[in-house]
């Protein structure tokens, strides 16, 4: 192993964490409706799967944007020959003009300020390269994505401090438990270079509001550190209050410097692209943007993909069709499932963004420990056969908390998920039905939502009324 490079050798990917080995039982026991119809269901993978119709349909009209057609073939040597790490023309202004539209052109975007990378993985690393040294800090909200350990931190020496956060007022950031961790960060002699934000969160599913992405930025400006926003799922808000992105406050903020701020986005999550690996910076720093600009080619999207993003994107009519039908898709699934949860007495995370519920599983601990929020997850995987990530792989600071994703199939799986959830609740000894006590839930637990309507699920689904009735498209399989 000496021979071996020790930042290669190092644990700092993160794989050997709940939230990585859950994919692994999907990827050794993957459900299939008739070849493995008692396999594992994947709902710890965050992917857009509800309007792939949508973009099938636009490509068979446009087909002169792939070079792999009849209609495209002639544009083949132009793609295929060297292209610059700026990336083509056409492409950053169709990004530029997609992140408008997402966020309801209330804002602009400079092309010019867009800077690729291989999906929002590349461009969070980039960012870390760019804004911090080895042993220096970014301060990170609770509970937060896991693969932000390996992104920010695995290959630069970077550090992610925690921002701790709590159930009693839903998990929000507020202005104490960033000036604790800053204090505690320095405390321990850690220079805080930077605060990364995801907004809407991932696992949470929630919106930060304007007043606290204010306090966001007087925060950094006074502490003169960098905030990196995470603004992947902007599109994925399907219910009010809409989605605010840090471009459209940062202007009414006095005495803000606009060199601290910087976007990281994607079209992994808002079009369901994750396969195409087009991760984007957005910094409002001259200084950054060349840097990363350079940085961009460890890590460029190919032409190909650029060519026909760009073709997509420009479709103003296509754009706008897309968003509003991804939002109603999303609504509609975020309802059947959490309504299904309903039934059996779980309670989630009021949420109006992303593609996973933060579930509530507390009660069904033996004792408040993360051990025992590792036995049920174990028996969540391995006896009711469905991925959920547990909190201690988001990093959160209470246990019995599980992101589970609910737009990565279709709805017959949905179906099965949610008759495996209701049999694995009705096993247990309370029936799970009983609203919990005060003790058991936080005092602002009226922000939660508790469906406990006892009318049969499959009633429920079978209506007319359900948003079973939605055209949805068939998962990959």
């Amino acid at each position: 192993m000496g021979l071996i490079s020790k930042i290669a050798t190092n644990d700092g990917h993160g794989e050997n964490s709940a939230y990585f080995d859950g994919w692994k039982a999907y990827e050794n026991d993957p459900f299939h409706p008739t070849q493995n119809p008692n396999g594992v269901i994947q709902m710890g993978l965050a992917e857009n799967q509800l309007c792939f119709d949508l973009i099938q349909e636009w490509i068979v009209n446009n087909p002169k944007a792939s070079i792999c057609t009849y209609e495209g073939v002639q544009d083949f040597q132009d793609t295929a020959i060297f292209q610059d790490y700026h990336g083509l023309p056409e492409f950053r202004k169709a990004v530029a003009r997609f992140m408008e539209k997402v966020r309801g052109d209330r804002v602009t975007f400079d092309p010019e300020r867009i800077v690729m990378s291989g999906g929002a993985t590349g461009a969070h690393e980039s960012l870390a390269f760019c804004l911090a040294d080895p042993g220096d800090a970014f301060l990170v909200p609770t509970p937060y994505y896991p693969g932000f350990d390996r992104d920010l931190r695995w290959r630069t020496g970077v550090q992610l401090f925690p921002v701790v956060c709590e159930s009693c007022n839903n998990f929000k950031v507020t202005k104490e438990a960033l000036e604790e961790a800053y204090s505690k960060a320095q405390e321990s002699n850690i220079k805080v270079k930077g605060l990364l934000i995801n907004n809407p969160s991932n696992p949470l599913g929630t919106i930060l509001d304007k007043e606290t992405l204010k306090d966001i930025l007087r925060f950094i400006n006074e502490k003169n550190i960098h905030l990196v926003c995470d603004e992947i799922y902007a599109a994925t808000a399907f219910s009010q209050p809409s989605f605010i992105s840090i471009s459209e406050v940062k202007s009414e903020v006095v005495g803000c410097n606009d060199d601290l701020v910087h976007i990281v986005y994607s079209l992994s999550k808002d079009l369901g692209f994750p396969g195409f690996r087009v991760g984007i910076i957005y910094s409002y720093n001259d200084v950054v943007v060349n840097i990363a600009r350079k940085m961009s080619s460890f890590g460029l999207v190919s032409t190909q993909t650029q060519r026909l993003i760009a073709s997509m994107l420009l479709d103003t009519i296509f754009v706008e069709n897309f968003i509003a039908k991804s939002s109603m898709r999303l609504l509609q699934r975020h309802g059947l499932f959490t309504k299904g949860l309903g039934q059996v007495g779980i309670t989630t995370l009021k949420s109006n963004a992303g593609l996973f519920i933060w579930m509530d599983l507390r009660r069904f601990l033996e004792n408040s420990t993360f051990d025992d929020e590792l036995k049920l997850w174990h028996i969540i995987i391995d006896k009711v056969k469905l991925n959920v990530s547990p909190g201690c792989s988001f990093h959160c600071s209470e246990p019995g908390w599980f992101r589970v994703c609910f737009a990565n199939m279709d709805d017959a799986t949905m179906k099965i998920a949610l008759r495996r959830i209701r049999h694995f609740v009705y096993l247990q000894p309370n029936k799970g039905v009983e609203v919990a006590t005060k003790k058991q839930y936080c005092r602002t637990r009226s922000k939660l939502e508790i469906s406990l309507s006892f009318r049969r699920l499959d009633d429920f689904m079978n209506s007319p009324h359900s948003p079973m009735s939605s055209p949805m498209v068939q998962a990959r399989n």
